[in-house]
């Protein structure tokens, strides 16, 4: 019987815990803070490092990553078992089940801002890292009149508050997992709040089902051979294994 590790982003914490417990498999598992997808890219990736580094890899047949690439954050990433990850850009990917579903929904909704159950209830602003405290745009306009005074909060709100205007719809998926019905009101507040259309699409944890199951198909995942590392590809495959 296998036995794999999974390093997951805690985004997955519920569709991992899920797929583990009906798998065949026996799988351990390490989350790691959400926070992490918010460091430099070589931040993440030696922190990633570390965690590969500190298991017992005699125990386990293959390591499996619950990422995708995450602007580079598993690059170089090595191990002297196999390793595993789903071909994804990034976590959406893996939440709506294929790059096939992401792809069309992106091509047909273009400035979409994503939110899931993992997302709700793992980035609750507890991150001493993430990108929001490192700017500041977790911090209320009024906040920043307190700290800074009302002409600079007023600079900070022009040039911090600009991301909001890259999109104008927020797309709750719902994977069926979790307490959905708080997580898509949530969802509707938060849309309302910057003035944003809101919509609700079906995910899929059949990319995480296949990760644990075991089940590595060429086109939707990457196994990289004992003491090789993850490179970025820049084509369709996203990823590809490096014996350099």
């Amino acid at each position: 019987m296998p036995r794999y590790m999974i390093i997951s982003c805690g985004v997955f914490y519920r569709e991992v815990c899920h797929c583990i417990a009906t798998s065949k498999n026996v799988v351990d598992v390490i989350f790691r803070d959400i926070a992490l997808h918010d460091l430099k890219s070589t931040k993440m990736s030696n922190a990633l490092q570390a965690t590969i580094d500190q298991i017992d890899h005699s125990r386990y047949d293959a390591i499996l990553l619950g990422y995708g690439l995450c602007n580079n954050g598993v690059a170089n990433l090595r191990a002297p078992i196999p390793i595993v990850m789903p071909r994804a850009h990034d976590c959406i990917t893996v939440l709506l089940g294929s790059k096939k579903a992401y792809d069309k929904y992106f091509a047909e909704n273009p400035g979409t801002y994503f939110k899931s159950s993992g997302w709700l209830e793992r980035d609750a602003g507890n991150k001493q890292d993430g990108i929001t405290k490192q700017l500041g745009t977790d911090k209320s306009y009024e906040s920043w009149i307190e700290e800074y005074g009302e002409e600079n909060a007023e600079y900070l709100e022009s040039i911090l508050g600009n991301w909001k205007l890259n999109y104008k719809k927020m797309t709750f998926i719902n994977n069926g997992i979790g307490d959905i019905e708080n997580n898509r009101t949530a969802t509707k507040a938060a849309a309302q709040e910057f003035g944003w259309e809101f919509e609700e699409v079906p995910g899929s944890p059949r990319l995480i089902e296949k990760l644990i199951a075991g089940d590595w198909n060429e086109d939707e995942f990457l196994v990289v051979p004992p003491n090789s590392k993850i490179v970025a590809s820049y084509d369709a495959g996203v990823v590809i294994a490096s014996a350099h």
